[in-house]
């Protein structure tokens, strides 16, 4: 005689492709949705205003090496030994200050990256929250981080496009409370017996 506690975990576990088949997840690529809004397109563009004078200097200084480069290959067989060993410290000199200068200018441009990003990311933790909870979601999933590798997901779960226009609606200047867009629904899988 079998025990009614032996059946319950057989019934449980038969019944559980069942109740996995009812929960919804989704994916999303946090990345592409982030630099996709217009907070994100607005913090590209101030980055780049911002950096492009840094650009331009370091444009600027490269071709005077360059040039002075070019100077020493031309005076090779007619500058007096002294002279070529001025000018090539001068050119190492310049060159590892404007070394030093675009690691510092691309420390900061990446800082000023990193801080835009959170603080836009912050913003959609919020919308993406709210969207899972109003769609019945129990599980949403990054498929742009590397550290949780997703193999493969049905574009009819991706709600990227759905997360950028509700937060692009949400954060707008005078925006009202924007609807939930109704999440694409997955095509039936048939059972196999």
């Amino acid at each position: 005689m079998r025990s009614k506690f032996t059946v319950l975990p057989i019934l449980a576990a038969a019944l559980c492709p069942f109740a996995v088949a009812q929960n919804k997840i989704a994916v999303i690529n946090i990345q592409g949705a982030i630099v996709s809004t217009q907070d994100g397109k607005r913090a590209a563009a101030d980055l780049e205003a911002k950096f492009a004078p840094k650009r331009k200097e370091v444009d600027a200084r490269q071709a005077e090496i360059n040039g002075l480069k070019a100077e020493l290959q031309k005076g090779q067989n007619t500058m007096s030994d002294q002279s070529k060993q001025e000018l090539m410290r001068k050119i190492d000199s310049e060159s590892k200050s404007l070394q030093r200068d675009m690691e510092d200018d691309q420390s900061d441009l990446q800082q000023a990256q990193q801080e835009a990003v959170q603080k836009i990311a912050q913003k959609m933790t919020v919308v993406i929250n709210e969207y899972a909870k109003a769609n019945g979601f129990v599980l949403v999933l990054d498929d742009s981080s590397p550290q949780t590798p997703i193999l493969f997901a049905s574009n009819t779960i991706d709600i990227t496009k759905d997360i950028i226009d509700l937060y692009d609606k949400n954060s707008g200047p005078a925006s009202a409370p924007a609807q939930l867009p109704a999440p694409k629904q997955p095509a039936a899988a048939p059972i196999k017996h």
